[in-house]
């Protein structure tokens, strides 16, 4: 009996490194997210420093000066602030888009597993018939030998 081959093993290769590709792009775009979460949080906070600095200055007194200065510098800070979260919207997108493309390859490499997996079941069988065959053709052969030595 001829050795098992799957017909389609180079495609699931190909799925498997594609799903590995994938994985590897989806937690850089993780890392990414984290990256930008960080900035965004290392923005409010310093913004919120500049202002509870801008509240104690107020409440000592300070010049005209001084305030529109403090107010000019939150105003930049807060812009900042606000791209800094569509940059991180827009690379949650990214991460989400890549998370997706990772299950559709999953699904893709799975669906290729089981093909595989009836296939080998298929050829199993085949094989136990094969040698089911050859006994009973040895055990018919041994009675004809064993019956023609008798007479």
């Amino acid at each position: 009996m001829k050795k098992f081959r799957f017909s389609m093993e180079t495609v699931l290769h190909y799925r498997e490194q594609l799903l590995d590709t994938l994985r590897i792009e989806h937690a850089a775009a993780i890392a990414r997210v984290r990256e930008q979460e960080a900035v965004v949080a290392a923005l409010q906070q310093r913004f919120d420093e500049v202002n509870e600095e801008y509240r104690d200055r107020k409440r000592q007194g300070m010049t005209i000066a001084d305030a529109v200065g403090f107010d000019l510098m939150l105003r930049v800070q807060e812009k900042e602030i606000e791209k800094a979260r569509e940059t991180l919207a827009l690379r949650k997108k990214e991460e989400e888009s890549k998370r997706n493309e990772v299950i559709h390859a999953k699904t893709d490499k799975a669906t290729i597993e089981k093909l595989k997996e009836k296939k080998w079941k298929l050829y199993q069988k085949s094989v136990q018939k094969s040698e089911e065959q050859f006994i009973d053709e040895f055990v018919s052969n041994a009675r004809v030998m064993a019956g023609a030595a008798v007479h």
